[in-house]
């Protein structure tokens, strides 16, 4: 009887599977790898501890979060993601900070030509928050996504309440484009949506890790 999940392995798709180069953020190491399926203890400890700081963010999702986010719940999970690279309509990376499983930044729905776009998401551990560890992520993804991946633009839409993920966006020199009404059910209702976008003339010179180096916030590895 074959296993009821294939090996960790992934297809060929344009930049995937890939793993990001690592950055130094202060005095800890930032780094990102696509999702294992060894991931699950780490996954589950963080997201049922975090669940207060991340709910309020999250896609409203039927059933209790203490199981929705247990450690029976990842190999679906990790099954369903890594289905999902194989087909090239995503790129599900693990967050990794001082070699501990720190999150995850996820490029979405992505559509080839002749759109060649995405989106961004991502969650982190929130004793790492507020300390640019996020930003130098979400950095060296954007740098993947318009190098490799050979996407023309990358989207990531933010609740206006979310002053910390805003703040994060507008550094690594995202555009607010407009609100988007009702756009998401998250925690219970439908929540108005900022919609943030960058394309490829906006890359800045040396890419967005290069930017950061430069404003001394990173250092490479």
């Amino acid at each position: 009887m074959p296993p009821p999940y294939p090996p960790d392995s992934a297809g060929s798709h344009p930049g995937w599977p890939a793993r990001l180069g690592t950055l130094r953020v202060g005095g800890r190491t930032v780094r990102l790898r696509p999702v294992r399926l060894r991931d699950g203890p780490d996954w589950a400890r963080i997201r049922i501890r975090d669940e207060e700081y991340l709910r309020p963010w999250e896609p409203t999702t039927p059933g209790v979060w203490s199981r929705r986010n247990s450690s029976i719940e990842w190999p679906g999970r990790w099954y369903l993601l890594r289905a999902a690279a194989r087909r090239g309509l995503t790129l599900p990376f693990a967050l990794v900070v001082d070699g501990n499983f720190a999150g995850h930044v996820t490029i979405g729905n992505v559509v080839r030509e002749p759109v060649l776009s995405a989106y961004v998401g991502y969650w982190v551990d929130a004793t790492l928050t507020g300390n640019g560890l996020a930003g130098a992520a979400v950095a060296l993804v954007l740098d993947h996504c318009f190098g490799p991946v050979g996407l023309h633009r990358v989207e990531a839409t933010v609740r206006p309440e979310n002053v910390r993920s805003i703040a994060l966006l507008d550094r690594l020199g995202f555009r607010r484009e407009g609100l988007l009404r009702r756009y998401l059910d998250i925690d219970g209702a439908w929540r108005d949506h900022y919609c943030y976008a960058l394309t490829a003339e906006e890359i800045p010179s040396g890419g967005f890790t290069g930017r950061l180096i430069r404003e001394g916030r990173a250092e490479r590895a």
